[in-house]
């Protein structure tokens, strides 16, 4: 499949100071993030951005929320105790006021977050039991560690989320070079090379 710029969904899982800091490549997750923010800017996708418990793990990464409080996109701002997004009542009412009259099985969820093997694979999991097409940004993903994420990658992929990363979803949000957004997508993806 194909992302579909207008059944698209941004959702970015607790990227959050306490985590962050312990996570495997923090600097190519928050980097890849703050694109994919971009980008739904750009394509006008609206965006839901979870807290874990911030009360004790701490506020959103500064650099990720920046990108997200100037967004004029539609967006929301969840804070959750459980650990999947699915699990919390206020999820489900998020995603249907951000995409008014899709049904569950007519969206398409991409996502960012940590981490992989705990809150991004609950999220995904559900999410496609719930019959909604996934996307997961590989380079938009962590966790405490290198095999934490493969194996939660591998996890997700062969419950049937797609696999992919930012620059292909901004492609396919955009289809072709005629698209009105398309010089300024190109413009994002020149500005260099995502670091760790």
């Amino acid at each position: 499949m194909l992302a579909e710029v207008n059944r698209s969904i941004l959702v970015v899982i607790d990227l959050q100071g306490k985590l962050m800091d312990m996570v495997h490549r923090p600097g190519l997750v928050l980097a890849a993030t703050q694109r994919l923010l971009r980008l739904a800017e750009m394509f006008e996708v609206p965006v839901v951005l979870t807290e874990q418990y911030p009360e004790r793990l701490g506020a959103t990464h500064s650099d990720v929320l920046e990108v997200f409080d100037g967004l004029q996109t539609l967006k929301r701002r969840l804070s959750k105790v459980s650990f999947g997004c699915c699990g919390d009542p206020g999820f489900e009412r998020t995603l249907e006021e951000l995409r008014p009259g899709l049904a569950a099985d007519q969206r398409q969820l991409v996502v960012a977050g940590i981490e992989a093997h705990v809150c991004v694979m609950q999220t995904v999991l559900e999410s496609l039991q719930a019959g909604s097409e996934v996307q997961v940004c590989w380079e938009a993903i962590s966790g405490r560690g290198v095999e934490y994420r493969q194996w939660a990658l591998e996890r997700m992929q062969q419950a049937g989320a797609v696999i992919t990363n930012h620059e292909s979803v901004g492609f396919e949000w955009s289809r072709d070079k005629d698209h009105p957004r398309f010089k300024s997508m190109s413009g994002l993806f020149k500005e260099g090379q995502l670091i760790d």
